[in-house]
């Protein structure tokens, strides 16, 4: 089971419509226009569009997977004593003093970019639980990193 946002929920159920609306029917099209070309047992692009759609078709069962598993939290609920899943921490690398900030994740919502970060990632486990305050030192990929927790508010 995996939690997620409803924002996040939102946005995968859009994106799995789109797949299976608009890349579904242009997946069927190459194999129908490679199929045309001719003999199949020499069609490279018969091939890499059959490939294609086996990708499509993969990716569309794994999202209807993830949206039967998925478990909505109601962010109402949620209290910012602590930090855990969708709630944003704003921190300070204590080792060099930069600031950063981060929203905790599910998996399938992490997005660096956006400042969401999954919440099986080094960081995030090394924050659940904490409280504005603490000082935790978290191991990760390039050593250790000693931060401290500046906020703790609901995402």
């Amino acid at each position: 089971m995996a939690y997620m946002s409803q924002e996040g929920y939102d946005k995968m159920v859009a994106e799995l419509k789109r797949l299976e609306s608009v890349e579904r029917p242009k997946a069927s099209a190459a194999i129908a226009e490679a199929r045309d070309k001719g003999d199949l047992s020499e069609n490279s692009e018969y091939e890499a569009a059959k490939e294609a759609q086996a990708h499509l078709e993969d990716k569309i069962n794994q999202m209807k997977l993830a949206l039967q598993e998925a478990k909505i939290v109601d962010t109402s609920r949620l209290s910012s004593d602590s930090v855990q899943i969708l709630t944003r921490v704003e921190m300070t690398n204590l080792a060099n003093k930069a600031k950063m900030s981060y929203t905790i994740v599910s998996e399938s919502e992490a997005n660096l970019r956006e400042g969401k970060i999954s919440i099986m990632t080094p960081i995030a486990q090394g924050l659940l639980g904490k409280k504005v305050g603490d000082e935790v030192e978290i191991k990760i990929p390039r050593g250790t990193i000693k931060l401290r927790i500046d906020n703790i508010s609901i995402a």
